[in-house]
């Protein structure tokens, strides 16, 4: 392949969508992270920003930014073809997003992490905010989880027992911030994608909601345990369930994303599931 002078630098946009989606299915399959990335929503959201900057090859771009200046700190998202690393190419697109976010601070989220950009990025002053693990099952071996004493699982309502659950499950981890629960439920009522059906509320033996677990085409979106039901296997249970019914409607494969210092990780772990890569994000202030 030719080298950085044969390049073509400039904007891109709505037109050119579909060689974006190319970069990034072609970053995903060599560094793994969020498969999502590569659907049009999430290509569109991260990548055709406020400012955009890519180097082109042959028609095609070999790296690209989209940077985000209407909020502080500014957003950018950005990557580089595996074929093109080692060239310098991810160090000039990233003191060129610098310079658009100027003053204000600059917070980068990548959906394909590697060990490689995080040297970069702390090279240049940014700090990791977040690490979340991307996990995958493949559905043709199903773990087998006993119903814990007492524990019925129902269809979740999108109500307010719902979001007391979530938020029960959730407060004592730390850096949580409470949503308003009609945001919070808002959100699954709006999404194309949410699964009524796999979606369930475990009910302990006093009736009352003992966790949940919400589903999102073949991703497990969330799941928790209210305290004083932990250690009951009920997330195992409540997991398993999903993966069995995922399964039985025909998916080759259910995802979740876990945060790096989640517990959970290891019961997804031994639950079958693998590690299919990172997403993260960083700020310099």
């Amino acid at each position: 392949m030719g080298g950085t002078e044969e390049l073509v630098w400039r904007a891109y946009g709505e037109d050119d969508l579909a060689a974006l989606t190319g970069l990034v299915e072609a970053c995903l399959a060599v560094d793994g992270g969020l498969p999502l990335f590569a659907r049009t929503p999430l290509t569109r959201a991260r990548l055709l920003q406020t400012r955009t900057l890519a180097a082109w090859h042959d028609g095609g771009p070999v790296a690209a930014v989209g940077v985000g200046t209407g909020r502080t700190p500014a957003t950018a998202t950005g990557l580089v073809h595996p074929a093109w690393r080692g060239r310098g190419l991810g160090g000039t697109l990233l003191d060129w997003a610098g310079e658009q976010a100027g003053d204000g601070g600059l917070l980068l989220t990548t959906e394909t992490w590697t060990a490689e950009a995080e040297a970069l990025f702390a090279s240049r002053g940014f700090t990791r905010t977040f690490l979340e693990r991307v996990l995958r099952h493949d559905l043709d071996t199903l773990p087998d989880v006993a119903a814990p004493d007492g524990v019925t699982l129902e269809p979740a309502t999108l109500g307010p027992e719902l979001f007391d659950a979530y938020r029960s499950s959730f407060a004592d981890r730390p850096g949580f911030v409470e949503p308003a629960a009609e945001e919070w439920l808002g959100d699954l009522r709006d999404d194309e994608d949410y699964r009524p059906e796999l979606s369930m509320v475990a009910r302990g033996p006093d009736g009352g909601a003992a966790g949940f677990v919400t589903v999102l085409d073949t991703w497990i979106d969330q799941v928790g345990v209210v305290p004083g039901r932990r250690g009951r296997r009920i997330g195992a249970y409540l997991v398993a369930r999903v993966l069995r019914g995922l399964a039985e409607a025909g998916a080759d494969a259910a995802w979740l994303c876990v945060n790096d210092d989640n517990p959970a990780a290891g019961l997804y772990r031994r639950l079958g599931f693998g590690e299919a890569g990172c997403r993260a994000r960083y700020l310099r202030r």
